[in-house]
């Protein structure tokens, strides 16, 4: 009779902690499908308890303080990259107006007779005006375009949670050829070679490339590439597109270090205390890559630089 009570409450036990652990179990992937909402949909809802188990409980209300943390470190975030974006643009606007009157004074002045020595001094005066301006100018691009960017994140974060699907994110791109792209930039850079006295060693694979990217911004890309290519080059460039659209853009960089180069894609992050250069060029390149689904990366060895990039 002992061993039959035995074996009956032995047998209740056991089928209560096998419910226990089925609800426990239940409940725990209802919270898991929980967080990755909560945390794909960017709201701020708590994390809700399903059952009375104090054990799970324990656990949400410990999820539910990080997930509140998290939000206070997200919107701090947010909020420093906003007011940096508006101090930049801001600075940029507020620099034209006395630019463009230094400029204006610099032509009347150089109408006006003057010494050898003023002359030289107008011109060391309007190299550094120029290079102002152009500091300034690339301020402006990058507020502008960082601040595009993150308006198109934001939408599409908001359109997979209210939809709950991998929309297509290609925007209004087109069907654009690469290779055309490419030949028109190094075209248009021609007079900065020829000043750096660069012959650039060009190989265009015959193969069309195409993709559906934003032209305009395929433009800027290889614009800034090749800009730092100019800046820091030892006086070569070699530009390729392979078969399968894979782009190099390499050059000898004797003073490069690789820790500079694993910093090349940084905010502000220049290889020299270069007066015309805000650091911005790569940066920019890499937003505009990521934001047509790209990917560029930059490799060193045995003193050459290599700027790669690739569209899918």
């Amino acid at each position: 009779m002992l061993p039959w009570l035995l074996f009956s409450l032995a047998a209740l036990i056991s089928a209560g902690l096998i419910i226990k652990i089925y609800f426990m179990h239940k409940s725990l992937k209802m919270m898991e499908k929980d967080i990755a909402e909560i945390i794909c949909g960017n709201d701020n809802r708590q994390l809700l308890v399903y059952g009375n188990d104090r054990h799970v409980k324990s656990l949400a209300a410990s999820i539910n303080r990080e997930l509140k943390n998290l939000r206070a470190e997200q919107l701090r975030y947010l909020n420093g990259d906003n007011e940096l974006k508006t101090a930049i643009t801001n600075i940029s606007h507020d620099l034209r107006t006395p630019l463009t009157a230094i400029n204006g004074y610099l032509e009347l002045l150089e109408g006006e007779e003057k010494s050898e020595n003023i002359k030289r001094y107008l011109s060391y005066i309007r190299n550094r005006v120029e290079a102002l301006k152009e500091l300034t100018e690339e301020f402006f691009r990058y507020s502008v375009i960082i601040s595009e960017e993150s308006e198109k994140t934001s939408e599409k974060y908001l359109s997979l949670s209210n939809k709950n699907d991998k929309s297509d994110d290609t925007g209004n791109y087109n069907e654009i050829c690469i290779n055309s792209v490419l030949e028109e930039s190094l075209a248009g850079m021609y007079a900065a070679f020829t000043e750096r006295n660069i012959v650039p060693e060009i190989n265009i694979s015959e193969i069309k490339q195409y993709r559906k990217l934003d032209g305009n911004k395929l433009a800027r890309i290889f614009e800034n590439i090749l800009s730092n290519a100019l800046k820091y080059s030892d006086g070569d460039l070699s530009v390729t597109l392979d078969d399968n659209g894979l782009m190099c853009f390499s050059n000898h960089a004797e003073e490069l270090t690789y820790v500079q180069t694993e910093k090349l894609f940084d905010r502000f992050f220049t290889v020299s205390d270069a007066r015309k250069s805000t650091g911005l060029g790569l940066s920019i390149a890499r937003t505009l890559v990521e934001s047509m689904n790209g990917e560029i990366w930059a490799e060193y060895e045995e003193g050459v630089l290599k700027i790669i990039l690739k569209f899918l």
